[in-house]
């Protein structure tokens, strides 16, 4: 289903007209402090594009997981200066779900309103039809711009589209499915993935959905270790899934030489005995030691079979990068999307801890998704209920 997107939409459906925009603001906070605000920025293209066009825009966003009700740790209130400084315009805040019709009502023609963290009133996250309803009072017309969400169904990402109309995607998320639907369904060839982090897991619907179109799945990060055992390798003190090691066995033997493992692994004896780590084949990992990173050689494996890639698409890291020097092989893999980038090639990085790898890099690469769980369930092949509620082209 090809969906109905913001620029669709007639100079007259927007001029003077509330928009209910669904944003993703759910950003990192230290003691109310926002620490990133790239989310913020994600959205200034749909939230401009709607000011100019004469709409008055109301935002709606949930922030963290509060629990049983409001919680001023996870309030919107924390961030509005911070959107107020990227918007470049005064925010009405809006605290009284019930009082919020006559402030939108209001607004001026590119005004801007928030409404408090949505996961404070009950019912969001069982998607009320009724909250839904009073969410759909407070605009015209509905946009979701918040990919990192549209996994999710919930009254403001999925109940609500099918009460207010037009429901059309925001440019965050037209551009979202435009990459990541490209990537899968029409891939410059060769076509090569790479998949890592903690748990296997996590990644067995991914894996599943992808060794069908892809030349090559490089695997790295902890979820290695796990086949590694299906092989009956010694993976020392590593971190396993014992009860996927058949699967991971079945994996490798459907995937074949699609399924490309590490040739060796950075080793230690914990993470706070990093200089007493050393690289090993994957054949000779210590049984006093856990992996904790890919080793030079698979780097360097990697960094040749991606260059000759046409398109890429990311998601996991290679190791535990949170921690330095353990980010070494995760660096690797970034430095080498760059160079392939540059070379041509398409390159998509899933969100999560993919994004928070590179960083710094974004406008080297092709595509750097906002939404973690969102961009695995579309890689899985899964829909999202946040983008199915919206109207078709």
């Amino acid at each position: 289903m090809t969906t109905r997107t913001l620029e669709s939409l007639p100079a007259s459906a927007l001029e003077g007209r509330r928009a209910l925009v669904r944003v993703d603001f759910n950003v990192p906070l230290n003691n109310g402090v926002v620490t990133d605000d790239g989310r913020i920025r994600a959205a200034l293209p749909t939230i401009t594009y709607l000011r100019e066009h004469g709409a008055r825009v109301v935002l709606l966003s949930h922030l963290g997981r509060p629990k049983g009700g409001p919680d001023p740790t996870f309030s919107l209130r924390q961030i509005v200066r911070d959107v107020e400084r990227i918007l470049g315009v005064p925010i009405e805040f809006i605290e009284d779900l019930a009082a919020g019709v006559a402030v939108t009502r209001r607004l001026p023609r590119g005004g801007v309103a928030l409404l408090e963290n949505t996961r404070f009133w009950p019912g969001e996250e069982q998607n009320d039809a009724e909250l839904a309803r009073q969410f759909a009072a407070l605009g015209d017309f509905y946009v979701n711009d918040a990919f990192g969400s549209a996994h999710r169904a919930h009254a403001s990402t999925e109940a609500v589209a099918h009460l207010l109309k037009p429901a059309v995607a925001g440019f965050l998320v037209e551009r979202e499915l435009r990459y990541l639907g490209a990537a899968l369904d029409e891939p410059k060839r060769p076509f090569v993935a790479v998949l890592g982090g903690a748990k296997i897991s996590g990644k067995i619907d991914v894996i599943g959905a992808l060794l069908p179109k892809c030349e090559e799945i490089l695997i790295g990060g902890a979820m290695a270790c796990t086949f590694f055992a299906s092989l009956g390798l010694e993976i020392g003190t590593s971190l396993v899934e014992r009860d996927r090691i058949a699967l991971a066995k079945g994996l490798l033997n459907t995937g074949g030489k699609k399924l490309v493992l590490p040739r060796g692994a950075t080793v230690a004896p914990s993470l706070a005995r990093a200089a007493e780590r050393r690289q090993v084949a994957h054949d000779h990992i210590p049984a006093d030691m856990a992996v904790f990173d890919i080793d030079q050689a698979t780097c360097e494996d990697f960094r040749a079979r991606l260059l000759r890639a046409k398109t890429i698409v990311w998601n996991g890291p290679m190791g535990v990068f949170e921690t330095p020097p353990f980010d070494a092989g995760t660096r690797a893999v970034a430095d080498a999307l760059v160079a392939a980038t540059a070379q041509g090639a398409v390159t998509v990085v899933g969100g999560g801890d993919s994004a928070a790898a590179v960083v710094g890099l974004e406008d080297k690469l092709t595509h750097v998704s906002t939404g973690g769980g969102a961009s695995l369930e579309f890689l899985e092949g899964k829909p999202l209920p946040g983008v199915v509620a919206l109207d078709a082209a």
